[in-house]
C-alpha cells in the first residue's frame, strides 16, 4: 500500500530482457535502506526489490505489467518516481494507492501558470469499465506516474466506437512537484500510468449491486 507521495525520481541506469521479463537496474537517494524482497512503486506500479548492489538496485517487470503501464518505454537515463510503502504508523498524505496501474494516459499539453504548470492528460476507457469506477471525477483523487493528484476538469466523449469513451483530464502541479518527480520531463505525446481511486471502484460497485 502506498500515499501516491513520490520519495525520489531514481534513475534506471540498466535494462536487461529475460524472455518475456525486463529487469530494471536503478539508483536513488535510499538505496542503502532497501532490502530483497521490499516493496516499492515505480511510476505507480508496484514492484519487488530483488537485488541490491552498492548505490543500485533492481526490479523486475512481467509481461502484463509491461503491457498495462509504462514500464517498457524506459531507456537508461529515464527518471522513475519511487515510493517505498506506507508505513502503519504515518500520516496518510496523499490517498489510499494500490501500486496496480490500471491503464496508460497520454499528455496531450502542458501550460505554464505563473509558478505553476497545468498538465493535460487524455485516455480511453469503455463504458464498461468507467460504470465499475475506472474514471476520474472532479475534485477526486487519481494518480499519474506514482504521484496523488486531485483531478480537475474532467471531460467525457463519444469515441468512434461506442462502446468506448475519450475522456480528459487536468492537474495543477506545484513547483516542488515538477523538480522532484519526473513531471519535469512529461510533454506532450508522453505516456504516463494511472491508478484511479479505489474508493471510487468500490462505490462504484456497491451501487451496481
Amino acid at each position: 500500500m502506498f500515499s501516491g507521495i513520490v520519495e525520489s525520481a531514481a534513475r534506471v541506469v540498466s535494462l536487461r530482457r529475460e524472455d518475456e521479463n525486463l529487469h530494471i537496474t536503478l539508483e536513488c537517494e535510499f538505496v542503502d535502506e532497501l532490502h530483497i524482497d521490499q516493496s516499492v512503486a515505480h511510476n505507480g506500479v508496484c514492484l519487488t526489490v530483488v537485488s541490491v548492489d552498492g548505490n543500485t538496485y533492481t526490479v523486475t517487470a512481467i509481461k502484463e505489467t509491461l503491457e498495462r503501464s509504462n514500464l517498457g518505454q524506459l531507456e537508461v537515463g529515464s527518471l522513475v518516481n519511487v515510493e517505498r510503502s506506507m508505513r502503519i504508523d504515518g500520516r496518510l498524505d496523499g490517498h489510499i494507492v494500490q501500486g496496480h496501474v490500471d491503464q496508460t494516459a497520454v499528455c496531450v499539453s502542458v501550460e505554464e501558470e505563473d509558478g505553476s504548470w497545468r498538465y493535460t492528460f487524455r485516455y480511453e476507457v469503455s463504458k464498461e469499465m468507467a460504470r465499475r469506477g475506472y474514471v476520474t471525477v472532479d475534485k477526486g483523487s487519481v494518480t499519474v506516474n506514482g504521484v496523488s493528484l486531485t483531478v480537475c476538469e474532467p471531460k467525457d466523449m463519444e469515441g468512434e466506437n461506442k462502446e468506448m469513451m475519450t475522456c480528459l483530464f487536468s492537474n495543477a502541479i506545484i513547483p516542488y512537484t515538477h523538480d522532484h518527480t519526473n513531471f519535469c520531463d512529461i510533454q506532450p505525446g508522453t505516456v504516463v500510468n494511472l491508478e484511479f481511486d479505489i474508493l471510487g471502484k468500490y462505490l462504484a460497485r456497491l451501487a451496481s449491486i
